[in-house]
């Protein structure tokens, strides 16, 4: 493999690594907290890990809309492997959100 394929898949890992840790370290700590103030811990944690998604892609990404502008620019200038690099690393990242909900909402499932 060349170095840009390389680096590309070292993103991707990243980048779902850092979205999937949000959403499980951030509902881990709602539930927590949610014993403490004596709140119901698996809702707690199934909302929180619901609406962070779009925020672990975020911080996945960078934290910026710099991901955003390299589309556009690259779009404009007829770049489409940039492109397409950036928007595959967007939708790893959003796996790696998905996948921490799924697997809270499976740790906060009822019996019945």
């Amino acid at each position: 493999m060349n170095s840009g394929m390389v680096y590309f898949l070292t993103k991707a890992i990243m980048d779902f690594c850092v979205a999937f840790g949000v959403v499980i370290g951030a509902s881990l700590l709602v539930g927590v907290g949610a014993v403490l103030t004596l709140q119901p811990p698996k809702l707690m944690m199934t909302n929180i890990s619901e609406s962070l998604k779009i925020w672990a892609v975020v911080a996945a990404i960078g934290g910026t809309i710099d991901p955003i502008r390299a589309i556009e620019s690259n779009i404009l200038d007829g770049h489409m492997s940039i492109v397409l690099k950036q928007l595959l690393n967007i939708g790893v990242a959003f796996m790696g959100a998905h996948m921490g909900y799924e697997l809270i909402r499976w740790i906060c499932r009822t019996g019945g």
